[in-house]
């Protein structure tokens, strides 16, 4: 059975995003670290899952690496991450996402849980969400959720969108940490149990 992973880097604090959804105070956390790990888990899935403004954010970025890859303007580990999700299918959960996009599946929300719920049953790599938090969020409270995975950035926000939401209670058991040597930022990954199990 595939698993659904959830990766998202936080603040130290716990936030997702800084006030008004702003997720561009997240970038100092980022770096070279969670674009190395990101293209580590995209190498293990052959499905990207989002929501539709993580999709609309990584739309203004990432197609512009994968066309000019040998540019100064992209670091080693922009360029490793457009690759490894070259072979990687993407999936929106949208209501209101419009167009045609190419090698993207849009799913409308009230679709989502059963046809997610089949696609984890069927043959194939890791399902993997990044950002997206209302959308993981939502599977998480459905027990759609196998792995979360949180970079826990060296900043303190003290304001912003907290990475949980919803009154979900969920006991996460610890499966691993992980630190970089060039690097303020802790790894945790976390198994989520199955309340069927």
């Amino acid at each position: 059975m595939r698993k659904i992973i959830v990766y998202n880097v936080i603040s130290l604090d716990g936030y997702h995003t800084g006030s008004g959804n702003d997720v561009s105070v997240m970038f100092p956390m980022m770096g070279k670290v969670f674009d190395s790990y990101n293209a580590e888990l995209l190498r293990t899935a052959d499905v990207h899952l989002m929501g539709r403004v993580s999709f609309e954010l990584f739309q203004s970025f990432w197609p512009k690496v994968a066309e000019n890859p040998t540019s100064d303007e992209w670091t080693d580990s922009q360029r490793d991450l457009s690759q490894a999700g070259k072979s990687v299918k993407g999936i929106v959960i949208s209501d209101t996402l419009k167009g045609n996009w190419q090698d993207v599946r849009i799913i409308r929300r009230r679709d989502a849980y059963q046809q997610l719920a089949e696609l984890k049953r069927q043959e194939g790599k890791d399902i993997l969400i990044t950002g997206s938090r209302t959308l993981w969020n939502d599977l998480l409270a459905h027990d759609l959720v196998d792995e979360i995975h949180l970079l826990i950035g060296n900043l303190v926000l003290g304001q912003g969108v907290p990475v949980f939401v919803g009154k979900t209670a969920t006991s996460l058991r610890l499966i691993d940490t992980r630190r970089w040597e060039d690097s303020d930022n802790v790894l945790l990954r976390y198994e989520v149990p199955h309340k069927s199990v």
